[in-house]
């Protein structure tokens, strides 16, 4: 009995790990375009499980949600037989199980810049700037105070970019750190902020938004994108 056991828990096991990824994802969420992107480059195919972030309350906030993702937030990836969270959790998985393209350089100080980069958006910009937050803010404020959170973030990264910038955000190859700025650089347009004083991140974004895997991730063209944003 217990060998049966056994026998049909690796057998379930292997299933989960070949069936289709499913990404829980928000077609606004830039957390999740992130993710969109890697999967994309990587040439990943997956199911999406759109979850409105604003429908019904908030369905991230749903108990059925909750036991996928105790933070109630997206992106969430099943894949592998694993359940992952938080965007640069999920790529960096990505990079290590499917390293094809490489989105980590292997020099140590260029995959540093990468990960200082990417930190720089995900923990110092875009927490403070997301639905949570601007709730918390209030509905008058909400626009000013995005606007000054964005571009204090920016005027860091316009410096660090200028010394590490080629194409991309380190040299020409895409990187981890591009997947994360393209999708900030949408979210400062959709708040109005001023472009003109960073120059290094315009052109670059411009770059980057020219290629097919940042195209077909783009929140206009996701399942769940409202008819009106549709591209």
């Amino acid at each position: 009995m217990a060998l049966r056991k056994k026998v049909l828990h690796n057998v379930k096991k292997q299933v989960a790990q070949r069936s289709q990824p499913i990404l829980y994802s928000y077609f606004r969420s830039s957390c999740s375009w992130r993710v969109r992107i890697a999967l994309a480059l990587k040439g990943i195919d997956y199911e999406t499980v759109p979850v409105h972030l604003i429908k019904d309350g908030g369905q991230q906030f749903s108990e059925k949600f909750q036991t996928l993702n105790p933070m109630k937030q997206v992106p969430t990836l099943k894949i592998d037989g694993l359940t992952i969270s938080q965007s640069l959790a999920i790529i960096e998985y990505l990079e290590e199980t499917r390293p094809t393209p490489r989105l980590l350089p292997q020099d140590p100080k260029k995959r540093a810049s990468v990960r200082m980069i990417s930190d720089l958006i995900a923990s110092g910009i875009q927490p403070l700037q997301n639905l949570s937050v601007l709730n918390e803010v209030g509905t008058e404020k909400q626009l000013s105070w995005a606007q000054k959170v964005i571009s204090s973030g920016f005027n860091a990264l316009e410096q660090i970019l200028q010394s590490t910038a080629g194409k991309c955000c380190i040299g020409d190859e895409v990187s981890m750190a591009d997947l994360c700025l393209v999708p900030q650089v949408a979210n400062a347009e959709r708040f109005k902020v001023n472009l003109n004083p960073y120059p290094t991140i315009s052109r670059i974004n411009k770059t980057l938004l020219a290629l097919e895997a940042f195209q077909v991730s783009h929140p206009s063209r996701q399942p769940d994108t409202p008819a009106e944003l549709r591209a």
